[in-house]
């Protein structure tokens, strides 16, 4: 009777130790790849992309004026595929205009509306937000210029408007599984650029006129989604009214909010239904900075009324490196991305799921457990 539980007892610790060496090999492995590959998406969904700040003049414009105005879309193009809205924020007029009409900014921007407009149309853009404080860098002139360029090439152009009744009325775009309304506010300066009853400009961000506005458009569109040029540059740690207002636009019925301006990324939040990203980071943006060096762009489902599921592929947008041409990034480059924004996220109870080079989320679930699908 002895022996026969000492075999027992050592055939258990045999496999415990078994066990724990298994363990220890998953445990290897299991920043690499979430418990199962991404489901498959419902067939009647509605796909939007969405990226951060452009710009394709500054430094940029002696890039783009040899090798043409495709060239910064090469090798994300196929990102912004398949989907059927893809928006950015498209910081400063598209116009010819040569004489800037303010004259207290450090940065003033501008680029041609014949080159640029075409080339976002062939990447795949069909909207742009315009909230942001550079569209009036030219003037309202250079504004209407932006307006018109990208409405001839169908993009439409959200958060501007000839008074704060027009930059508030927002779009909708129309797809063949629903309506998707698009808003935009900026909560940047200068205060000169903000739209009011008798003022062409920018569509400000107060509380009351978003959750008015949102619940307006949630009345003749299936989906809102809203776009903020908020927070502070170069900065992670949120502004106060970040969380506030987001959650408040989902609270009145957005489903998605997208946030832009600190050029870098931010947490991201999923609250109640919807889906919050404080924080796109740049995209392509003429600048050689050093501070923005990782972004990402978000594919996000659509589905049954509400915010599905999202995809997240990191991008390096380091132009030292890449000369204003963001590439996606892989292995141990992308997990690190997808860490850091899993870091900032973490008080909101958010976290990616890492896949093959990509993060993933589901509304129905906060946090993924990471495990290994291969070694």
């Amino acid at each position: 009777m002895q022996t026969t539980r000492q075999t027992i007892t050592r055939r258990h610790s045999g496999q415990l130790l078994t066990l724990a060496a298994a363990l220890l090999v998953l445990a290897s492995c299991s920043r690499q790849t979430p418990l199962h590959a991404p489901e498959k998406l419902p067939e009647d969904s509605i796909t939007l992309v969405a990226v951060g700040d452009i710009m394709l003049g500054g430094t940029a414009e002696e890039i783009m004026l040899k090798n043409g105005y495709d060239y910064p879309f090469k090798h994300t193009r196929h990102l912004l595929s398949n989907a059927d809205i893809v928006i950015g924020n498209l910081e400063g007029p598209l116009t010819n205009r040569e004489t800037p009409e303010i004259n207290d900014k450090q940065y003033l921007f501008r680029s041609p509306p014949q080159d640029v407009s075409p080339a976002l149309q062939r990447a795949g853009f069909n909207a742009m937000n315009l909230a942001n404080n550079h569209i009036l860098d030219y003037g309202i002139n250079g504004m209407s210029d932006t307006i018109e360029s990208l409405d001839k090439y169908g993009i439409t152009s959200v958060g501007v408007g000839q008074n704060l009744g027009e930059a508030r009325a927002g779009r909708i775009i129309r797809t063949a599984h629903g309506n998707v309304a698009l808003l935009g506010y900026s909560l940047t300066f200068p205060e000169s650029f903000w739209a009011t009853d008798s003022r062409p400009g920018t569509a400000f961000a107060h509380r009351k006129q978003i959750v008015e506005d949102i619940q307006r458009l949630s009345q003749q569109a299936d989906y809102v989604v809203v776009s903020f040029h908020w927070g502070r540059e170069k900065t992670e740690t949120l502004r106060p009214y970040q969380p506030r207002l987001a959650r408040a636009a989902i609270d009145a019925g957005a489903d998605v909010v997208l946030g832009h301006h600190p050029h870098i990324l931010q947490a991201i939040e999923q609250y109640k239904q919807g889906l919050i990203i404080y924080s796109l980071g740049n995209y392509v943006f003429g600048s050689y900075s050093q501070d923005a060096r990782n972004s990402m762009v978000a594919r996000i489902t659509l589905h049954d009324s509400k915010y599905h599921s999202a995809e997240l592929t990191p991008i390096n947008v380091l132009n030292t490196q890449v000369v204003f041409q963001p590439r996606p990034l892989k292995d141990e480059a992308a997990a690190d991305v997808i860490r850091h924004i899993n870091q900032l996220s973490a008080s909101n109870n958010t976290q990616l799921a890492l896949y093959k080079h990509k993060g993933y989320l589901h509304s129905w679930s906060n946090k993924i457990q990471s495990m290994p699908l291969e070694h």
